[in-house]
């Protein structure tokens, strides 16, 4: 098991590109929040998202969905999945983690080539994060209706004002 640090180190160690969003990124820019899970925007080039389907299986995770979580190594499954099913995000739990939660976010007005271009690496413990930019995290915060959402981007434009 292990926690979001190691999560990362992994994910860094087998090479797969992706850049932490949500709850956590707020939080590496300063603003204490609590969030019990990881929220990452992955590059969906299909070899990258192979190594993170086989690693994410092979640590127990499963979709919260009724799909086979092979489904989300096919581009085809994840498109029809935006358009017909309205997905945001494909959500992947493990009960037996303390971090029991990986969301990836797949509809977003940031998508991993653009993000990928402004992203920030935060250090922590020796551990290298991909973050998003804090406009491109106040961009994909806009765009959603939830109150919790509304706040950080408040406290994340009062950061960016400073």
């Amino acid at each position: 098991m292990l926690d979001y640090l190691g999560i990362f180190r992994k994910f860094n160690e087998e090479g797969i590109r992706y850049f932490v969003v949500g709850g956590m990124a707020v939080n590496f820019y300063g603003i204490p929040r609590m969030t019990y899970d990881i929220d990452i925007i992955l590059d969906l080039e299909d070899d990258n998202v192979k190594k993170f389907v086989y690693l994410i299986k092979e640590w127990g995770f499963k979709p919260k969905l009724p799909v086979d979580i092979m489904d989300f190594a096919k581009q085809e499954r994840r498109q029809d999945w935006i358009q017909n099913k309205h997905m945001k995000a494909f959500n992947l739990y493990n009960a037996a983690w303390a971090i029991k939660e990986i969301d990836v976010v797949i509809d977003s007005p940031v998508d991993y080539e653009q993000g990928s271009r402004h992203m920030r690496m935060i250090e922590l413990q020796s551990v290298s994060i991909p973050t998003v930019s804090l406009d491109d995290l106040i961009k994909m915060k806009e765009k959603t209706d939830r109150q919790q959402d509304e706040a950080d981007v408040r406290y994340l434009k009062e950061i960016k004002d400073e």
